[in-house]
């Protein structure tokens, strides 16, 4: 991906079949199944690919366990069936992870076993592993670190996990092999209804502070919590209601394993993750109503306490607040409706669709491991108002940028599959730190191919340097931005400048 070269086709291109608003998973989701049957679409981002919430996420792929407790079967069938393609498509990207709930009383075999059962049940033949039940000995042999005392033993079972952000890069450059143009800091600033049907839209740079006319067909909007900004609802009832989900990340010395911990029942009833994740241990997240509607939102000392003290009893070594690496949050979008006093915990993840009296179609709710399905549903839905002819979503098939099987997922170049040997050719692939694996060649390869425009860019999203050790990232903020200097033929001021910003950034994610 070449952002100049993107900028070009957009400034030679007056008519789209849609514009798609958003560069998080839905808005990529949507982008990629229109593509796919044969639209020419254009997806623009404020800010970067994944920015928000779509960086920011748990990292599972997977069915949903707590749904089944609110009798979401559908929910869970849909989500257990998009795992399956999503691995499928992306092997490089999704992997089978064993989960493990520790079990204190002995009713708790039962009631939770019974759970998870089921979600094998309804898994069916795309079941990532069935569920089993452990002694005491085989449970703490499985997740060293674990709290001993008055345990009776753990259940095990199968899901998915994957890195969100390469995940999100990947489906842009998948977006763009298939014909279609993405480009992110780009800001839509208004639309309006051609005569007969299309809109007038108008586009700016962010970076160049240059604006774009452009026209469309067909409008989406993909932008989550910022949704209703851009149109309000066609139901007056409809209510985007943000929840607030905090993540903290610790050392895997607090649990080295290779499985993940799951608390079934936190202080609010939901259930809390401890899982494996690049050489450290993501443990999250919460759910907490919120007003805020900010692209970085603040870190709430209540969340961080609230995480810690409902995993401390599960740990033999129990984690502090110094021992926090990074912290990180997103805003969910979800639905109800306006009288409803519901709280987010228990509120359903299903995604809603809909269209606003002027045309725009509108996607909310939902999450990552749905992102297609969401896509295919909103596309379905556009092309029956349509006037042209396109052919059915190809998108359940379509194997993802970067495809290949046999992934070692203890590589850390991993997640470029297929595009690894380009990358080796590119620089060094030494790691500048010891805290996590970073190099030359992969902050060259960002900036040469997946539209890294800033530091930020390659410390958070492109790797994820700063969502693991944010005192480590800053620390190698100097050298990065060096070498993506060297790229984009910025110089020391450039240098100087980003570094400062990536400082006041960094901020919001140590303690």
């Amino acid at each position: 991906m070449n952002r100049n070269k993107n900028l070009n086709i957009l400034n030679n291109t007056k008519l789209w079949d849609l514009l798609v608003i958003g560069g998080g998973a839905t808005g990529l989701g949507a982008a990629l199944d229109a593509t796919s049957r044969g639209m020419k679409v254009l997806l623009i981002e404020k800010h970067d690919f994944s920015k928000g919430t779509s960086s920011k996420s748990t990292k599972l792929v997977h069915g949903g366990v707590r749904y089944l407790r609110n009798g979401e079967i559908g929910l869970v069938r849909k989500a257990l069936k998009e795992r399956d393609i999503l691995q499928s498509n992306a092997p490089h990207l999704v992997q089978n992870m064993t989960f493990i709930i520790p079990i204190y009383h002995w009713i708790h075999f039962l009631f939770y076993g019974i759970g998870l059962i089921i979600y094998d049940l309804i898994a069916g033949k795309k079941s990532f592993g069935k569920t089993s039940f452990l002694g005491k000995k085989r449970t703490l042999d499985s997740l060293n670190g674990l709290n001993k005392h008055s345990l009776k033993g753990g259940i095990r079972y199968k899901d998915g996990q994957f890195d969100d952000s390469r995940f999100a890069i990947s489906l842009a450059q998948t977006i763009e092999r298939e014909g279609s143009t993405v480009i992110n800091y780009l800001e839509f600033i208004s639309y309006s209804k051609k005569d007969g049907k299309g809109y007038e839209i108008l586009l700016q740079d962010k970076l160049k502070d240059t604006e774009f006319e452009i026209q469309a067909s067909h409008i989406i909007n993909a932008t989550g919590v910022f949704g209703s900004s851009i149109s309000k609802p066609i139901e007056r009832n409809i209510k985007i209601r943000a929840s607030r989900g905090t993540h903290i990340v610790i050392d895997s010395s607090f649990l080295t394993s290779s499985n993940a911990l799951m608390v079934p029942k936190t202080a609010d009833g939901r259930v809390l993750f401890m899982i494996p994740w690049k050489e450290y241990v993501i443990v999250g997240t919460t759910d907490v109503e919120t007003s805020e509607r900010h692209i970085e939102p603040k870190i709430i000392e209540d969340d961080i306490v609230f995480i810690l003290n409902n995993v401390e009893k599960y740990l033999s070594k129990k984690p502090q607040k110094k021992d926090i690496k990074s912290v990180f949050c997103g805003l969910r979008p979800l639905i109800s409706h306006s009288n409803e006093q519901t709280k987010t915990k228990e509120l359903s993840r299903e995604h809603i669709i809909y269209e606003t009296r002027d045309g725009v179609l509108h996607i909310l709710g939902g999450k990552w491991t749905t992102y297609r399905l969401m896509g295919e549903e909103a596309i379905d839905m556009l092309i029956k108002s349509g006037t042209k002819n396109f052919i059915p979503s190809k998108t359940r098939q379509l194997k993802i940028k970067g495809y290949a099987s046999g992934i070692d997922f203890k590589d850390p170049l991993h997640v470029y599959g297929s595009q690894v040997e380009n990358l080796k050719n590119i620089g060094s692939i030494a790691s500048f730190s010891d805290k996590f694996y970073i190099s030359e060649a992969i902050i060259r390869h960002a900036v040469q191919y997946e539209m890294a425009i800033n530091l930020e860019d390659v410390l958070a999203r492109r790797t994820r340097a700063l969502f693991l050790n944010s005192e480590e990232a800053v620390r190698l903020a100097p050298k990065v931005a060096k070498i993506m200097a060297e790229e984009l033929n910025k110089d020391k001021a450039w240098v100087t400048e980003q570094c400062d910003l990536f400082i006041n950034l960094s901020s919001n994610y140590n303690l």
